[in-house]
């Protein structure tokens, strides 16, 4: 874990992308120093923790998961009869999860240092208590992400490729129907790719988004807070970071101040997590 210090910095944006997902306005928060993982949990590391408590994850326990079809075998693919209206390329795959993360014919040998996936927020909550950590809230998983830059779009700066180098694993090409892969993933990547920003933190854009703390909301004041937390009460979760199927023309959201929400209950091909903890 990285240690985040005490202090005053600033959140959200006077230039919002998406005005209806409330990335807006650019906000004081003063946060009491907070540690955070260097790396999203990987698949490892979740196995670990299955091994020791016998956890099953909720789409193991729902029987299913989405997954992005240009990622599914033709063999499975021909076993679906539904989609997701508004985006027809999430699946629902029988018996993907965690440990089969493309369905049942697929599985996580050579990617046990990818992050994990198919992972809940109820699930996520359960790694983090059994670790004795948490979720962080959005502010800190903000202020996280900017590195200890004021008012850049990513966590190292403006520009997507500084260098013409890849800093972050998400589409190029033509979203849905051809990924180029040119930063070396059509899907996640390891949790050590890429290099970190200016706190040591890797990956908290793109690859796989990040679930928080918060309950969502669209609303924020533009006051100072101390340690904010979001709403009391809600029905989605805050997701932050964007994902390998993120694409400027789609779902611009790797940005640090994007965010989008998820039910706690679900799980997706692109949804992982890493813990925080109080500095006590």
């Amino acid at each position: 874990m990285v240690k985040i210090k005490t202090g005053v910095y600033f959140i959200g944006t006077d230039k919002p992308v998406f005005t209806q997902d409330g990335e807006g306005p650019i906000r004081p928060v003063e946060l009491n120093s907070f540690y955070i993982d260097k790396y999203e949990v990987s698949n490892k590391n979740f196995e670990i923790f299955v091994n020791a408590t016998g956890y099953k994850t909720e789409a193991e326990k729902f029987g299913n998961s989405f997954v992005f079809d240009g990622l599914i075998s033709e063999e499975v693919k021909s076993k679906i009869e539904q989609a997701v209206a508004q985006a027809p390329w999430w699946l629902p795959v029988d018996k993907a999860s965690w440990r089969h993360p493309e369905g049942p014919d697929s599985n996580i040998t050579y990617r046990m240092d990818h992050p994990v996936i198919h992972v809940s927020w109820n699930d996520a909550v359960a790694y983090c208590t059994w670790l004795g950590k948490r979720l962080p809230t959005e502010a800190e998983w903000e202020v996280t992400c900017k590195g200890g830059l004021d008012d850049r779009l990513y966590p190292w700066g403006n520009k997507l490729t500084p260098n013409n180098k890849h800093r972050i694993n998400i589409w190029q090409g033509e979203f849905p129907n051809k990924n180029t892969a040119e930063d070396g993933f059509k899907g996640t990547a390891p949790v050590t790719e890429f290099p970190p920003n200016g706190y040591g933190v890797y990956n908290i854009a793109g690859n796989v988004w990040e679930w928080t703390s918060d309950w969502w909301s669209v609303k924020h004041t533009k006051d100072k807070t101390h340690n904010p937390t979001g709403p009391a009460t809600g029905s989605d979760k805050v997701k932050k970071g964007g994902s390998y199927l993120c694409h400027e023309n789609y779902c611009f959201r790797y940005r640090c101040m994007a965010r989008h929400q998820n039910t706690p209950d679900t799980s997706a091909g692109n949804l992982g997590f890493r813990c925080a903890k109080d500095d006590v």
